[in-house]
C-alpha cells in the first residue's frame, strides 16, 4: 500500500505550509489576471486554470505525504513512461502552432515535454543515489549522459528548442551537484563552443529569427521583434503601481500576445506596476531558497538531489521567462510557473513541489541503495 490513514495523520502536520500557501496565492493571482486577459469574463482561460489547480492540487499533497522509497523505486519506471509519451509524440501527437507536442486525451492535452522534466530529476537522483559518494568515473558520466541526452534530442526535433535546452541546463545542473569532475564540464563546454556555428545551420527560421532579434531588437519591428518591443512597452507604461485590473492598453487591446502564457508577467507589470512584478519576485525567491534549504537538510543523496533538481527546475523557469520578456534573453516558449495558463504546465510545477516536500517530510529516511533493483 502506497500510504496508509496513519501516514496522513502523522505526515499531514509535518508539510511545510509556507510553500503550500505560497503557491495557493501565485495561484489565485494567476486566476485573477487570466479573468483580466479575457476581458472580465471567468472563460475561457481562468475556470479552466482553476479546474487544473482543483485537480493537481490534491496530487501535490498525495505525493507529499506518499513514502519517499516508493518514489525512488519508481524512478526509472516514470522515466522510462515518459520517454515512450515522447516517442509516441512524433507519431500520435496533436499538432498546434507548428509543432507536435501533446498527446490529446480529449479532457486534456498533455504534453510529454514538461513531464520529462520531473522524470529526469529523478532518474539522475537516483543513479548518482546509486553511486554513492565514490569518485564518479567516466562510464557513470556516459550513462548519465545518455539518459539526459536521448530526451532532449527527442524534445529538440518537435521541434521544442526551448525546453531541451532547460532539460539539457538542468541535467548539467544535476551533475555539477553529483560531483562530477569540473574538467567534464570545461572539456563540454569547449565542445559545444565549437560546435555552435554546426548548429546554427540545423535551426529553423524562427529560432534564428529569434536570437538575431534578441542581438538587435530593431531588426523587424513588426515581425519576429515585435513580441518583445510589446512587451517592453507594456512593462514600463505600468509605472510603480500598474494601470489597474483589465484596464492594461497592450493587453487588453490585443497588442500583447499571448498574454496568458508566456507573456503573462509582462501583463502583471503593465495592470499591478513594478510593485506587483516585485512581490511576485519576491514570493519567488522565498520558495526557491525554502527549496534549496529543504535539500541541503536531507540525509539521502537521492533526496538531496531530488530537492535540488526540482528547485533549480523552478529557477530556471522564472529566469528565462522573466528575462525574455524583458529581452534580456532570446525569446523561448517558457511559461511563468504557475502564473502562466497551462494544464500540463501546472501538473509538472505541482508534482514537483510535492517532491521537495515529500523530502522535507521524509528528511531523515534512510534510502538503501540495495532497494534498485525494484524495477
Amino acid at each position: 500500500m502506497i500510504i496508509s490513514l496513519n501516514d496522513i495523520r502523522s505526515k499531514l502536520p509535518k508539510l511545510p505550509f509556507t510553500i503550500i500557501l505560497l503557491i495557493i496565492f501565485i495561484s489565485c493571482l494567476g486566476f485573477v489576471l487570466m479573468y483580466s486577459a479575457a476581458k472580465g469574463n471567468i472563460h475561457p482561460w481562468a475556470f479552466k486554470q482553476i479546474l487544473h489547480f482543483t485537480i493537481f492540487f490534491p496530487l501535490m499533497i498525495f505525493i507529499s505525504i506518499t513514502d519517499i522509497k516508493f518514489w525512488y523505486k519508481s524512478s526509472y519506471l516514470f522515466y522510462y513512461l515518459v520517454l515512450l509519451l515522447l516517442v509516441l509524440v512524433h507519431s500520435l501527437g496533436y499538432t498546434a502552432m507548428g509543432a507536435t507536442r501533446w498527446i490529446n486525451l480529449s479532457i486534456i492535452k498533455i504534453q510529454p515535454s514538461e513531464l520529462m522534466k520531473i522524470a529526469i530529476i529523478l532518474a539522475l537522483a537516483r543513479y548518482f543515489h546509486d553511486c554513492g559518494k565514490e569518485k564518479l568515473t567516466f562510464f557513470n558520466i556516459v550513462i548519465s549522459g545518455v539518459m539526459l541526452m536521448l530526451p532532449a534530442a527527442l524534445i529538440i526535433k518537435q521541434p521544442d528548442l526551448g525546453t531541451g535546452l532547460i532539460l539539457l541546463l538542468l541535467g548539467i545542473i544535476i551533475f555539477f551537484i553529483a560531483g562530477i569532475n569540473r574538467w567534464y564540464f570545461i572539456i563540454g563546454f569547449i565542445g559545444v563552443s565549437v560546435a555552435l556555428p554546426i548548429a546554427w545551420r540545423f535551426l529553423y527560421d524562427y529560432q534564428k529569427n529569434r536570437i538575431l532579434t534578441f542581438l538587435n531588437p530593431e531588426l523587424d519591428p513588426l515581425g519576429s521583434s515585435y513580441n518583445i518591443i510589446q512587451s517592453k512597452i507594456a512593462i514600463g507604461s505600468g509605472g510603480f503601481f500598474g494601470k489597474g485590473m483589465t484596464k492594461g492598453s497592450q493587453s487588453q487591446l490585443q497588442f500583447l500576445p499571448e498574454h496568458q502564457t508566456d507573456f503573462i508577467f509582462t501583463m502583471l507589470c503593465e495592470e499591478l506596476g513594478m510593485l506587483g512584478g516585485g512581490v511576485l519576485l519576491l514570493i519567488y525567491s522565498i520558495l526557491i531558497f525554502y527549496s534549496y534549504l529543504i535539500a541541503a537538510r536531507s540525509h539521502s543523496i537521492y533526496g538531496k538531489l531530488l530537492a535540488l533538481g526540482v528547485a533549480s527546475m523552478f529557477f530556471l523557469h522564472v529566469f528565462i521567462n522573466i528575462g525574455m520578456v524583458m529581452g534580456v534573453i532570446p525569446a523561448v516558449g517558457v511559461p511563468l510557473p504557475i502564473l502562466s495558463y497551462g494544464g500540463t504546465s501546472m501538473m509538472t510545477i505541482l508534482i514537483g513541489f510535492g517532491l521537495i516536500m515529500n523530502v522535507h517530510v521524509h528528511n531523515r529516511s534512510n534510502i538503501n541503495s540495495n532497494l534498485s533493483n525494484f524495477f
